[in-house]
């Protein structure tokens, strides 16, 4: 068993293919226990905005994990792979860092994804998929995405990407 980050985002993928792997609410339980279900993975949370689709996984087979989201999505691996990444174990926790803190955001330290993170984190909770090793990484991520903003000023300028578009168009 592996700690594993599996996904697509705005720097990876097309709007098209974003939309393609979101996961609405009316899926995300469903994902939740299918996935750990089949044992493709023990244990697993879904991060899915507008910007990002992601699967932090507890899993044997990394390359199972791909395949059930090509599945679930009845989407054909091959079209969906040049878009994935999949970070294994420290990568995996440091991108969990980096995300919450709004370092990966499309404006740079917005604060939303920290809110998002958390909703996706309750619904794994909630859904009975969030193990020992999720939860202690979940738990260092806010603490990391706490730190960055009370020690930076990462979010004192941070605007919505409609603000940043009018500001822009102002110029």
């Amino acid at each position: 068993m592996q700690l594993l980050t599996l996904g697509v985002n705005h720097h990876t993928a097309p709007l098209a293919i974003r939309e393609q792997v979101a996961f609405g609410p009316e899926k995300l339980v469903q994902a939740l226990h299918e996935l750990t279900q089949s044992r493709r993975a023990s244990e697993v949370a879904i991060l899915s905005t507008c910007n990002r689709t992601e699967l932090y996984v507890n899993t044997p087979s990394p390359d199972d994990v791909t395949q059930w989201l090509a599945d679930f999505h009845h989407i054909e691996r091959r079209e969906l792979a040049p878009y994935l990444y999949a970070l294994p174990r420290e990568k995996a926790a440091q991108h969990a860092f980096r995300v919450a803190a709004g370092l990966d955001s499309m404006v740079l330290g917005e604060t939303q994804i920290l809110g998002q993170m958390k909703q996706a984190v309750a619904a794994a909770e909630e859904a009975g998929t969030l193990g020992l090793l999720l939860h202690k990484l979940f738990q260092r991520t806010f603490s990391v995405a706490k730190e960055v903003r009370s020690s930076t000023e990462i979010g004192a300028n941070s605007v919505s990407m409609a603000a940043a578009a009018v500001r822009l168009a102002e110029r």
